[in-house]
């Protein structure tokens, strides 16, 4: 027996919440295991940069997004369509130079941060949601375009914003990754 031609794959979603608080228990075992924030924080990029690498090929073939010309259609694409679709938020853009190579994300809300209140007593410098920086920046590799993502504000850091810093160093050489023939 065969499917019909016309219907599309499901895909399954995971209840927020759950997400939400089983990604608050890694950082609280990250925490554990780590004396210093900045191994955390590489942690979570590293996690991040794994998970980006391959949700880039789910969020291609989900979103149907045409090929980008420029840096600032890729940051819009990311806030409109990414964080939309993955996160169920859509941040604003804004760019930083007149080269048009520095691009911020502002987030007004962040749902990994629903149930924190504020970062852990003597962690001050911890990036609690640096797994997205690593997302950001794994995606962007896969694509061949090399950058660099970090927080340049957080809410729980007390700043009055969220804020995701994208600045694309340079496209990779395509030529490396094209399969011979």
């Amino acid at each position: 027996m065969s499917r019909p031609a016309h219907r599309r794959p499901e895909y399954h979603k995971i209840n927020k919440d759950l997400f939400v608080l089983t990604y608050g228990a890694l950082v609280a075992q990250l925490c554990k295991d780590y004396e210093k924030d900045e191994d955390v924080n590489k942690y979570l990029d590293k996690m991040g940069y794994g998970i980006g690498t391959r949700l880039v090929e789910d969020f291609l073939a989900r979103s149907c997004v045409r090929r980008c010309h420029s840096y600032s259609e890729i940051t819009d694409i990311i806030a409109q369509v990414a964080f939309k679709m993955y996160l169920g938020i859509t941040p604003s853009v804004t760019c930083n130079n007149s080269s048009r190579t520095e691009f911020s994300l502002i987030l007004d809300k962040n749902p990994l941060v629903e149930f924190v209140e504020e970062l852990p007593a003597g962690r001050s410098s911890l990036c609690y949601c640096n797994l997205l920086c690593g997302i950001i920046r794994g995606a962007l590799e896969m694509i061949h375009l090399a950058a660099d993502v970090t927080f340049l504000q957080d809410r729980l850091k007390g700043d009055r914003v969220t804020e995701i810093g994208i600045t694309f160093l340079r496209k990779l050489d395509e030529k490396k990754y094209r399969r011979k023939k």
